[in-house]
């Protein structure tokens, strides 16, 4: 949406890559909410979408991408992310 772009100390390297990453890492957050019982918008399916202020995309070209969709997404991140967790008071078992 309007954030695209935007300066954030822990999700920069977003930006080094293609629109269509950050979408098809949102879906998969969205399956996994949706197999958890939450319900979400289908206009974020769609990956032209970009929230009700953003105009769409006219045709967000779509890739073959690996898994991890962010080759960052390694064994340091996902630590990282556990200890910014454990700083918030969440500890996960």
């Amino acid at each position: 949406g309007n954030g695209w772009g935007r300066k954030h100390a822990t999700v920069d390297y977003v930006f080094t890559h293609s629109p269509y990453r950050l979408y098809a890492y949102h879906r998969l957050i969205m399956e996994e909410m949706a197999g958890r019982g939450y319900n979400v918008s289908p206009e974020w399916l769609d990956k032209d979408y970009r929230g009700k202020t953003c105009p769409p995309y006219e045709d967000l070209p779509e890739e073959k991408l690996d898994n991890p969709v962010y080759s960052e997404h390694d064994a340091g991140y996902y630590e990282e992310c556990l200890a910014n967790l454990r700083e918030k008071g969440i500890e996960l078992v």
